[in-house]
């Protein structure tokens, strides 16, 4: 018994000298248990509209006030003509449009019953319908407020939602981009990592290190397959998406590919970066699954908006490539927008490739010497 205990303090001795060890049992957990509380929320938040106020009365602003007065929504900007709406969805800022009609407070005064319009933008339809249900829910509440303060003047105000986009609600518009962005990601640099991983665990890579050519060759050559391999996965996956599912490429579809083509490289620049810090295959796999698949779900707005989240978790998402990505596969093949609209997207890919591919090659010199 005591060879016993003494073995069980050894194995106790070899856990708390490992940190990767206590990170998996510890810290892992913490992790997932606080993403999973802050970002799972079928709430909203801090979502940004404008308003088009054709009646310009005291009963428009007492109900945009009372739409403002919470922490759902806040004011973008006030639109002077419906030509408007549609260039203040393209720029991705603004979730929603309030309309109210002409003469507002005038048709409550006579027939007791006024309208107002939702526009929603509902290229995210989850999203698009609770902004819609949680604003028809503030202005009914400002009715059943006025009933009580004046009950002897009995009206109603009708809002008539429309979804812009996704007029269906078809909730594939929103699922079909972040699928794809999230199956590139993992597929792409899961592939990259483990190809040189293996060559690691091969004995192959010394050769390749000790060979005439810089880590820059190397690195290019290694990613330069899987880049026309990826693309080919990314086609089929929009062949799926238009003839499967219907989904709609109203932008150019040659952006469209180029974009696709700069997400991928990404990924792969990616990939190498963890392959050379993994020692081996399963080590690479880990890393990718880990670091790739829960972030890609819960960070990158494709199932939760990003709005909703806490700011340090809204900061943390900026360095995710899978948000950048479905913004703009959103805005070019549900929005029909150019290079205009996504312009500050395609920087940050850029950026953020140019970072993973420096940091592989600093790591590969560092082999070298």
């Amino acid at each position: 018994m005591k060879r016993y205990w003494g073995f069980v303090v050894k194995e106790f001795y070899h856990i708390f000298r490992d940190f990767r060890t206590l990170l998996i049992l510890f810290g892992i957990p913490v992790a997932q248990i606080l993403i999973f509380g802050f970002v799972v929320s079928n709430e909203i938040r801090n979502i940004k509209i404008s308003i088009l106020d054709l009646s310009g009365d005291e009963i428009t602003q007492k109900v945009t006030s009372k739409i403002l007065a919470g922490e759902y929504f806040e004011l973008h900007s006030y639109l002077a003509g419906y030509d408007q709406i549609e260039s203040t969805f393209r720029t991705g800022d603004v979730k929603e449009v309030i309309i109210f009609e002409p003469g507002f407070s005038e048709n409550l005064g006579k027939t007791g019953n006024a309208s107002l319009r939702i526009v929603s933008d509902a290229s995210d339809a989850n999203t698009g319908r609770l902004i819609a249900t949680y604003t028809e829910g503030i202005v009914m509440s400002y009715v059943r407020e006025s009933m009580d303060e004046t009950a002897a003047i009995p009206f109603t105000i009708e809002s008539r939602p429309r979804m812009y986009f996704n007029q269906g609600m078809k909730g594939v518009y929103m699922f079909v981009p972040g699928t794809m962005a999230m199956i590139l990601m993992l597929i792409s640099a899961l592939m990259t990592s483990i190809s040189i991983t293996r060559e690691k665990e091969m004995g192959t890579m010394e050769v390749l290190l000790a060979s005439p050519l810089k880590p820059v060759q190397i690195i290019f050559g290694k990613v330069t397959p899987y880049i026309g391999l990826a693309f080919i996965n990314a086609i089929m996956i929009l062949i799926l998406s238009y003839f499967v599912f219907k989904l709609p490429i109203n932008g150019s579809m040659i952006l469209l590919l180029l974009e696709t083509i700069l997400y991928i490289t990404l990924a792969l620049s990616l990939g190498i970066f963890i392959s050379t810090v993994a020692k081996n295959q399963q080590m690479a796999m880990f890393i990718s699954m880990l670091a790739l698949l829960l972030p890609t779900i819960l960070l990158s707005g494709f199932i939760f908006p990003i709005e909703n989240m806490p700011k340090i978790l809204q900061w943390l998402s900026v360095i995710m490539p899978p948000r950048w990505f479905i913004v703009i596969l959103k805005n070019i093949m549900l929005k029909g927008t150019g290079i205009l609209f996504v312009w500050k997207e395609t920087l940050i890919i850029l950026g953020l490739t140019a970072v993973f591919i420096g940091l592989s090659v600093k790591r590969f010199k560092i082999r070298l010497e």
